[in-house]
């Protein structure tokens, strides 16, 4: 396969993209105690510091060793700590024992982005990029950018775990609102056209624009509340099997849940963990941390539904999103025509494309340009720990 060579400005621009990208992962991590960065409370949430280090990995492994002559690797053994889940590209430390890796510290860790950024930037200083190896640039400048959010959410699992709830930050951060509304979008029967069209990045799973024939709905204008949500657990919406699928029953039988993720219920109050401690409940605020079986709890418990991915994009243009990652009712699934890239890359999404489901839009952690009306994002169905919401549809 021909590449072609970009323009210097190109190379330009994805330098201080990159640069810029890079420095946001650390400013996240700012706030953090040295001892915050190695907490593994769960096998879902990754340290901090792995963070840090999985990101730096892939822009060493995948750009420089094999495309920068003479680049000098900062440590062989690196490869093994900080692979995630390529399998093409060896061995790796599985993923619930990231929280015992004392070592590398973090400052190793530290001295690894220095060192990895260093080279990155001589190598696109003077290298002329052809249109392959800039597409793989983005693909890795996005890869971090997802990682910033993970490094969010993992950090607010980690502190909101704590039985101190200490504050992530006491800056106002995060904080979104909107009022109950009970006004709905009429969208007309049609076939409809969806997936990635244009000349920008996108994800894999986002190509094969297609058509889809999407019978007459209406679709909620706002995501559901925290007091429409309250309705629902005052009226023992979690003590009633018939709102739940059978595994949705059964993930809340096993798991003995109440309430979203961070919710405390305190001398009659209801309160829930933030980035600034543990505050009073808002009852405006849009609803989040909650997994897809409390999402189709909720619409069953109203008489409604969540939307299919496909709902969703047709309707957005109509609607506030990007507050909140918004559970839909589809599977992960391939469009048509999707092909997995040859080689580790091909490992990104495709492999995936089972028992989860997709979520749509965006959320307030998600870093600013990482996000489209297009863009799958997908989890298994009993995650919470994303900042995720409902948006519902009228039956």
């Amino acid at each position: 396969m021909e590449h072609n060579i970009i323009a210097p400005a190109t190379s330009v621009r994805l330098l201080q993209l990159y640069q810029k990208i890079r420095r946001h992962s650390e400013e996240i991590c700012k706030p953090l105690e040295t001892e915050d960065y190695v907490v593994q409370p769960v096998a879902d949430v990754s340290p901090p510091k792995w963070h840090l280090g999985h990101t730096t990995w892939f822009f060493e492994t995948f750009i420089l060793l094999p495309h920068f002559k003479g680049y000098k690797e900062f440590n062989p053994q690196y490869n093994f700590v900080f692979n995630s889940y390529y399998e093409s590209v060896g061995a790796r430390v599985v993923r619930t024992d990231r929280g015992n890796l004392s070592r590398p510290s973090v400052a190793d860790i530290y001295r690894y982005r220095a060192y990895v950024d260093k080279e990155m930037e001589a190598y696109l200083q003077n290298t002329a990029l052809d249109d392959g190896l800039a597409a793989l640039l983005e693909l890795g400048l996005n890869h971090e950018q997802q990682h910033q959010e993970l490094l969010y959410s993992d950090i607010k699992y980690i502190l909101g775990h704590n039985p101190l709830f200490p504050a992530y930050s006491h800056h106002t951060i995060f904080e979104a609102s909107s009022k109950e509304s009970s006004h709905y979008i009429s969208i007309e029967a049609g076939v409809y056209e969806i997936g990635y069209q244009g000349d920008g990045f996108c994800f894999d799973n986002e190509l094969g624009r297609h058509k889809v024939y999407l019978d007459t709905f209406k679709i909620a204008q706002a995501l559901v509340s925290n007091a429409e949500y309250l309705g629902f657990i005052e009226e023992g919406g979690y003590t009633d099997f018939r709102h739940w699928h059978s595994e949705g029953w059964d993930w809340v039988q096993q798991t003995g849940a109440k309430a979203p993720l961070y919710w405390h219920q305190i001398d009659g109050k209801w309160m829930h963990y933030t980035f600034n401690g543990l505050q009073e409940i808002d009852p405006l605020q849009p609803l989040c941390h909650i997994s897809f079986y409390e999402a189709a709890a909720f619409a069953a418990w109203k008489g409604m539904r969540l939307p299919t991915e496909a709902e969703w994009e047709v309707a957005c243009g109509l609607f506030d999103w990007g507050q909140r990652w918004e559970w839909t009712n589809s599977a992960y699934l391939p469009y048509p025509g999707f092909k997995k890239e040859t080689g580790a890359i091909g490992e990104y999404n495709g492999k995936f494309m089972v028992n989860q489901m997709v979520l749509r839009g965006a959320s307030v952690a998600t870093p600013q340009g990482h996000s489209r009306t297009t863009y799958r994002n997908f989890f298994h169905p009993c995650h919470q720990w994303q900042f995720t919401g409902i948006r519902l549809v009228k039956l």
